[in-house]
């Protein structure tokens, strides 16, 4: 009986010495820009303040560049799991909530300061909550960035000149719809395939944010570069809702954080770059022009009503957010 006591407290003694090891946390997030563009900094920016102050509970594995597909593949990735965290342009989730397509059609916005009121509002709000709803999308962070500007490997001086240009354009409807409206041909290329679409002539034209074109080559493929600024360009980071939520709190609030400094971070070093990077581009051989944009505009409003007749977003969207 002593034996089976002593033998019994060895065994109790060795137990509490086992201290259970709470195993990693590790999340995907997945890439889709250009290594060393503007996004894909600030991606790496978000991985490396994530995995500092993690303590080891967390690690963000960052997969750069077009590894695990296009956007649109890594975004259902995203939604099945597989992915779990993202971090591009807002444009793309128009593909599962129409309203975010306001953010593709030209001329939308007058500035930086303009989008960001918008992102501020209450209807963007309401446009993020279904797509967490919906879709499982938890949006942590968001911030205009760059405008986006024209490629041509042909002059571009007027109106008139997009005249059946064949251009690239992403797969989003209101890209097409847009540039379809100003008169160009448009044809569909991942990001990952643009310049040698320009370099071979399978396209003539393409459109992009300053930085993340400028890192991708556009200006050597086609060295006409347009300022048309017709768009300005978003910046955030996205995580698959249902891996937030089983996270401990204190995780969901350092990531949560880290997002909001570097999406900000993103958007103040946008607008430190443009100008220099437009400048790169013309000592690199681009010839960078400007472009009477007034018939543009015109043109890129006359089809607000027609986008909102075929139900692309919420009718009275783009009125709303001229009046912000």
């Amino acid at each position: 009986m002593l034996k089976m006591t002593t033998r019994s407290a060895m065994l109790a003694a060795m137990f509490a010495l086992v201290v259970p090891v709470q195993a990693q946390t590790v999340l995907t997030f997945g890439g889709s820009d250009a290594i060393g563009s503007i996004l894909d900094r600030q991606n790496v920016r978000f991985t490396a303040c994530a995995n500092d102050k993690a303590g080891g509970k967390l690690k963000v594995n960052f997969i750069q560049g077009e590894q695990l597909g296009s956007d649109v593949q890594v975004i259902e990735q995203m939604m099945q799991g597989s992915v779990h965290i993202y971090g591009d342009v807002l444009d793309w989730y128009a593909n599962w909530v129409k309203d975010y397509a306001i953010l593709a059609w030209g001329f939308t916005f007058r500035d930086a300061d303009h989008m960001q009121k918008f992102l501020d509002s209450p209807t963007y709000s309401a446009m993020a909550e279904k797509l967490r709803k919906e879709q499982g999308l938890r949006i942590l962070a968001a911030a205009p960035t760059q405008p986006r500007i024209l490629f041509s490997k042909k002059p571009v001086g007027s109106l008139k000149d997009l005249n059946g240009i064949k251009m690239r354009v992403p797969e989003i409807k209101t890209y097409l719809t847009l540039w379809e409206t100003l008169g160009t041909r448009p044809s569909r290329l991942a990001w990952g395939e643009i310049y040698l679409g320009l370099k071979t002539g399978v396209v003539e034209a393409a459109e992009g944010p300053i930085s993340s074109a400028y890192s991708a080559k556009f200006h050597e493929a086609a060295t006409n570069v347009i300022r048309t600024d017709h768009l300005m360009s978003s910046a955030h980071i996205t995580v698959n809702d249902k891996a937030f939520s089983a996270l401990p709190a204190d995780m969901q609030k350092m990531l949560s954080a880290c997002a909001v400094e570097a999406v900000q971070n993103t958007r103040k070093t946008a607008q430190e770059e443009t100008e220099d990077v437009v400048r790169k581009m013309a000592a690199e051989g681009a010839k960078v022009t400007a472009i009477d944009k007034a018939p543009i505009q015109q043109r890129a409003k006359e089809g607000v009503s027609k986008m909102e007749k075929d139900g692309a977003w919420t009718p009275g969207l783009w009125d709303q957010i001229q009046k912000l």
